[in-house]
């Protein structure tokens, strides 16, 4: 079984000290780079709603983009992603074992990088996979990628005898893989909330952005290898509510928090 997540805005760019790995698609993300360190700050700033601080500060990042970075420059993956479906994943309190099997089995979707690996060496940078950012294969990024992010997901689905994909990715990343192409079974957990109040349970994107990377944990911990087996999930308070769930949309339901 593979999972993917999103990737995030904020970073955590504290040294860490791991063995790392090299992007597969290293060269479309210098590509990127170098389309993007030639946009203006006011072009910077319409393409990501960006402030004039984040603008100058993204410009500098693909400014200082390079092909073969210093190793100091540089963070593994899944610790340099700090929001909130990191919060749920906590990458950091993983032992060797569980990070060698997430290596395996998660990968989390970049609009720079494409596909990640969790130890994979990334330079600071936001790209977001909406983004209208034009280059020769098109007019925004999900154009530049195609079918490049299916191909690389049934390759590691190959590669450790998985059929399945769990979604825990947002629908802007999620919507970069070519699922006509894409092999694997695809299922998409949704996290909701049940405040009580007559009107129904909810998704609340805080709390189910958190859950998403929480239920990455779960598998990756659990060495969960079938659709069935994320059904246990139970992290958070979640328990698998059968009767709003879809075959390919399991839901997973709680009380709404109140602290």
């Amino acid at each position: 079984m593979l999972v993917v997540i999103s990737p995030a805005k904020k970073l955590d760019w504290t040294e860490r000290d791991l063995q790392t790995t090299t992007p597969d698609f290293g060269a479309e993300a210098l590509s990127l780079a170098k389309t993007a360190r030639n946009l203006t700050l006011g072009d910077l700033k319409s393409l990501m709603s960006l402030s004039d601080d984040l603008a100058k500060l993204n410009r500098d990042r693909f400014k200082a983009f390079e092909e073969t970075p210093a190793p100091e420059t540089t963070r593994p993956a899944a610790l340099a992603f700090a929001g909130d479906t990191y919060q749920g994943l906590e990458a950091g309190s993983l032992d060797a074992d569980e990070m060698a099997y997430a290596q395996d089995h998660l990968r989390i979707l970049s609009g720079l990088y494409g596909v990640l690996r969790p130890l994979d060496s990334i330079q600071p940078y936001r790209l977001e996979m909406g983004s209208r950012l034009k280059t020769r294969r098109g007019k925004n990024l999900y154009e530049f990628w195609g079918t490049e992010l299916s191909k690389a997901l049934d390759l590691q689905g190959e590669a450790t005898k998985s059929d399945v994909l769990i979604n825990c990715a947002s629908q802007e990343y999620f919507g970069a893989v070519d699922l006509k192409s894409l092999k694997l079974r695809v299922i998409t957990p949704q996290f909701m909330e049940d405040k009580g109040d007559g009107k129904g349970p909810k998704i609340v994107s805080f709390f189910a952005k958190r859950a998403r990377g929480a239920m990455a944990r779960f598998i990756v911990q659990k060495r969960i290898d079938s659709a069935d087996g994320i059904l246990e999930f139970d992290t958070g308070g979640y328990s698998y509510a059968p009767e709003l769930s879809k075959p390919d949309a399991p839901v997973f339901l709680r009380p709404y928090p109140t602290t």
